[in-house]
């Protein structure tokens, strides 16, 4: 698949982007919107990012959310529904020049993919090191990948999979 690959530091702006985000999905999700999260390299201050902000929304009843699809694509979205993954809703957003900007990953609570993310996360924030070798890998996987974004995911796979066995084993230590 054809997509510019662009990974750039980390922008502080990100934050509050996130937040103001969050706030308005708080309303479109409605009372089935348990939590909100900032994930994915934007959420992680020390390392270079594709400038995409991912959110993670977990909700009380995933079959909800197929309901709410009109409130949130009204924001701007494009529902993708499970897009690959079994339990999830995804939507994501493009400005109008076809530039992405945002990822929503909706998951119902209990889903070890919400566990995940956040262990992922909160893992390459208190590990500098290994977020460190992230984000080295996704510039040089820029660098090599620059107009190919299945090449640049599949560079990271291995990686991602190994941070993943760490940082689920390092959240349960941390419990």
């Amino acid at each position: 698949m054809t997509r510019k690959v662009e990974v750039v530091p980390h922008d502080r702006n990100w934050q509050s982007a996130f937040a103001d985000e969050a706030q308005q999905l708080s309303i479109a999700f409605g009372d089935n919107a348990i939590s909100i999260h900032h994930i994915g390299s934007t959420s992680i201050e020390t390392i270079y990012a594709k400038p995409i902000i991912d959110i993670l929304v977990e909700v009380e009843d995933i079959h909800q959310v197929d309901d709410r699809n009109p409130e949130i694509e009204s924001l701007g979205y494009t529902a993708m529904g499970e897009f690959g993954i079994a339990g999830r809703r995804f939507f994501r957003k493009d400005r109008s020049e076809g530039i992405r900007t945002h990822h929503i990953h909706t998951f119902e609570v209990g889903s070890a993919q919400i566990d995940r993310h956040l262990a992922f996360r909160d893992y390459l924030r208190a590990h500098p090191e290994d977020a460190s070798k992230y984000s080295e890998l996704k510039q040089q996987l820029a660098r090599q990948h620059p107009t190919d974004i299945q090449a640049y995911m599949e560079g990271k796979h291995d990686f991602i999979q190994a941070i993943d066995r760490f940082a689920l084993e390092w959240q349960n230590r941390e419990l």
